[in-house]
């Protein structure tokens, strides 16, 4: 059975030819709506659809995108809250030192005394660098920036990321 990625999740529709706004997802918008590009829509109680990427564009936050044989917003309304998707076998591989969210998330952190952290639950990326948001045992979460200073090495296989926690990053009075 095929495994799947989100991409994106279709929020609304944009104007009335077609158009729908995605939040995204992923680090690759350019590569995955790409002119051909096929994702595949998910939706609750509905079997799986693959789409075929025709036009992509930034919007403030958004990325607004139209599907080949799409051409109002009566064929894509019903689209809105499905989850756009990429097949596992489809992903390309990275530079070293990069990595998809997928892989990250869920690694436990392990701090510069070789104390255990937490495990990476989710990734925002909130503007020059992604942030990792680990999840602690009866504590607060800590969003660790990825950044070369802050993480120092990635090890899938292992499944741990070490890090050096600067000074004040972490509150432990709350």
């Amino acid at each position: 059975m095929t495994e799947y990625l989100n991409v994106g999740k279709i929020v609304n529709t944009q104007g009335l030819k077609g158009e729908v706004r995605v939040i995204s997802q992923t680090d690759f918008p350019e590569l995955r709506y790409k002119k051909g590009a096929v994702l595949t829509l998910f939706q609750e109680k509905k079997e799986p659809i693959e789409l075929t990427i025709k036009t992509h564009r930034k919007h403030k936050n958004f990325d607004i995108v139209t599907f080949e044989d799409h051409f109002s917003i009566n064929d894509v309304e019903k689209y809105r809250d499905g989850i756009l998707k990429v097949s596992k076998d489809q992903l390309t591989d990275l530079p070293q030192d990069e990595f998809y969210y997928h892989e990250i998330i869920g690694l436990t952190v392990i701090d510069e005394n070789e104390k255990e952290l937490g495990k990476i639950k989710e990734i925002l990326s909130p503007g020059a660098n992604d942030v990792w948001v680990v999840q602690r045992p009866k504590k607060k979460d800590v969003l660790i920036p990825y950044i070369e200073s802050v993480v120092q090495s990635v090890d899938l296989k292992e499944g741990i990321v070490r890090v050096e926690i600067p000074e004040g990053l972490i509150d432990d009075e709350d």
